[in-house]
């Protein structure tokens, strides 16, 4: 299991730097994208599978998360309904939830930033949603191609959303921080006048192409 350490240094470290520093694996696809960009948001998944234009699994999944818990919703991208409003968001707030991360739309967009809970999602629709249709929590869902199980750690930013196994958090916390010093290495070097061609031993390839 992560430890709050390591959750709120994945998150600080950003979910580009984690993507790359993990073997370039774990990213949901670019539609996904926060209604606030300055939100941040770290957290241990907890699977929604639910129906299409209804949201009753969500009122029972705000029941059962814990604290610190990120929502990780399959709507399967369903983008004529807002299954989850401001309403939800507060009902989350109070249980300590992290964030909302859903295939499909949100409502309230407004409401939900001044409240300020991280929501990524496919789109914004006002329209409603039924309370009907059963379906399934903990259990593996997929968006887009990639797979999450609960307790994966869901890492999200401005720039886009990382999956990171539950078993290799710890290396990769390890592989984002030494990412991290190496561009820091890199940036001072360009201060200093180095050209990104050069730090990233590029020059022979631009040879190749006849481009030097």
């Amino acid at each position: 299991m992560a430890t709050s350490e390591q959750i709120t240094q994945l998150r600080d470290l950003g979910a580009a730097t984690v993507y790359e520093a993990q073997g370039a694996k774990g990213a949901l696809d670019h539609g996904m994208k926060p209604i606030d960009p300055t939100m941040r948001l770290a957290g241990p998944a907890f699977t929604v599978d639910c129906r299409p234009a209804d949201n009753l699994m969500l009122h029972y999944a705000v029941q059962k998360a814990k604290p610190g818990d990120v929502l990780v919703v399959d709507a399967k991208g369903f983008m004529e309904a807002g299954p989850w409003g401001d309403v939800l968001t507060i009902q989350a707030q109070k249980v300590g939830i992290a964030g909302l991360v859903i295939n499909g739309c949100v409502r309230d967009a407004n409401l939900i930033i001044e409240l300020g809970f991280p929501v990524f999602c496919r789109g914004l629709s006002i329209k409603g949603t039924g309370k009907n249709q059963p379906g399934k929590i903990n259990v593996p869902i997929t968006i887009g191609d990639v797979l999450i199980h609960s307790g994966d750690i869901i890492v999200g930013d401005r720039d886009g959303l990382v999956v990171v196994p539950k078993d290799e958090v710890e290396s990769a916390v390890a592989s984002s921080l030494a990412r991290e010093d190496k561009e820091a290495g890199q940036r001072r070097a360009i201060e200093e006048g180095a050209m990104t061609a050069d730090l990233l031993n590029l020059t022979e390839t631009l040879k190749r192409y006849g481009l030097v």
